[in-house]
């Protein structure tokens, strides 16, 4: 299993793999981890990774290019554009980890192991641009309901949970069947139904704001609405005209309504009306 780490933050990972059974696993040659720096991938001397968001509002959204052409150099190939898009190979999973993906669980893990590869995206600052979420990612990930401040964290949680499920990384095989969520998958899907009724709320705020990553509208739990950034046409996608118009009153009901689509999406658990 290969796990490639995409970051700004690429000293993060110095040490959490450097411990325990990952690092065993990494010395048997059961896992391999790369890490790359996504500044690498910048064409500006300031290797600039972030911009503006469309529509206006606080914090800095992660550019798409460096992050595609990040993961095309570790593919070796394009991942295409708007009119001629790459298949992806069903043995690598992009993950652009999020606090508006769908929820990280064991199962989620017992899949990963399955795979030959990993790309990991660990977002920063505000978001991503949803093109990466889109166009890029094959899935979007968050570990639960709470805000971080970054994706390395994430990143390295599962990569521990995924590498303990791999043959041969444990010296005891049932160690992974004799333990917690080792229920069969209608039961764990019912308990992870029940666990999440009883998470802590996500903060309340307005879904017109642009500070974290959550929602709260008439007593609903929302995930972040899509952000964009320059340039807004990337490769045929372009960014919805909405945000460009300067019309607030329209950003804002365009945002809503976003939330509530991609919380449908990744989070049908949550209370929607």
């Amino acid at each position: 299993m290969r796990f490639d780490l995409v970051t700004i933050f690429p000293e993060f990972f110095a040490g959490p793999f450097e411990h325990g059974i990952v690092r065993r696993a990494r010395e048997a040659g059961i896992v391999e981890i790369h890490v790359q720096d996504l500044r690498a991938f910048t064409k500006d001397r300031h290797k600039t990774v972030d911009d503006r968001p469309f529509g206006g509002g606080e914090g800095m959204v992660l550019k798409p290019e460096p992050l595609f052409e990040a993961v095309e150099s570790l593919l070796g190939h394009s991942v295409g554009d708007a009119l001629h898009q790459t298949a992806f190979d069903p043995r690598t999973a992009i993950v652009l980890l999020s606090a508006a993906g769908k929820l990280f669980n064991q199962e989620t893990a017992r899949q990963y192991a399955q795979l030959e590869r990993i790309i990991f995206l660990c977002g920063r600052y505000e978001g991503v641009d949803e093109r990466v979420a889109e166009r890029l990612a094959t899935e979007e990930i968050s570990i639960g309901d709470f805000v971080l401040s970054g994706g390395e964290l994430p990143a390295t949680l599962i990569v521990d949970a995924v590498t303990r499920l791999l043959p041969g990384a444990l010296g005891n095989e049932d160690s992974t069947v004799n333990e917690s969520f080792r229920a069969s998958l209608s039961a764990e899907a019912n308990s992870s139904r029940a666990g999440a009724q009883h998470a802590a709320p996500l903060q309340s705020k307005d879904v017109g704001s642009l500070a974290g990553h959550g929602s709260r509208v008439a007593d609903h739990v929302l995930l972040d609405f899509p952000h964009y950034t320059r340039p807004a046409d990337f490769r045929g996608w372009k960014v919805p005209e909405v945000l460009i118009g300067g019309n607030h009153a329209e950003v804002a009901k365009w945002r809503r309504a976003a939330a509530l689509e991609k919380t449908r999406r990744n989070r049908p658990d949550l209370a929607l009306p």
